[in-house]
């Protein structure tokens, strides 16, 4: 069964960071395209951030440039979101996601990836 498990949310003061970590298990995605997206109450499912097979091509939802980094372990078969200078407008549903037919996706591509998390809260306070 292959399964995404996203880790590291938690309650954290504006100004603070978090570390997102999503492990991938039942299958390797270290030849695939991988991605976090995140959804606030009453809000759709937006892009957060995305990253190809290798690490070289990553992109980022404006709302979170200069503030987040996208990463991988392909030897750990995981994928890392690093949040910093944290806003309550950050608050959300963080979830991860691959796409097993792709290694590289251009931002904003969301329909394209077949295996999702389950989530991790992330809850950001004024």
């Amino acid at each position: 069964q292959v399964q995404l498990v996203e880790s590291g949310g938690g309650l954290v003061q504006a100004g603070g960071s978090l570390r997102l970590s999503c492990a991938a298990s039942g299958r390797t995605f270290s030849s695939n395209a991988m991605g976090w997206f995140r959804q606030a109450p009453g809000k759709e499912r937006e892009s957060v951030a995305v990253i190809s097979w290798s690490g070289d091509y990553t992109d980022y939802a404006d709302s979170v440039k200069g503030r987040c980094t996208i990463s991988r372990d392909n030897a750990k078969n995981t994928v890392y979101l690093q949040m910093n200078s944290l806003k309550p407008e950050d608050t959300a549903v963080y979830y991860c996601a691959a796409a097993s037919r792709y290694r590289s996706l251009i931002f904003g591509s969301s329909s394209l990836y077949d295996y999702w998390g389950q989530g991790t809260q992330v809850t950001v306070s004024s």
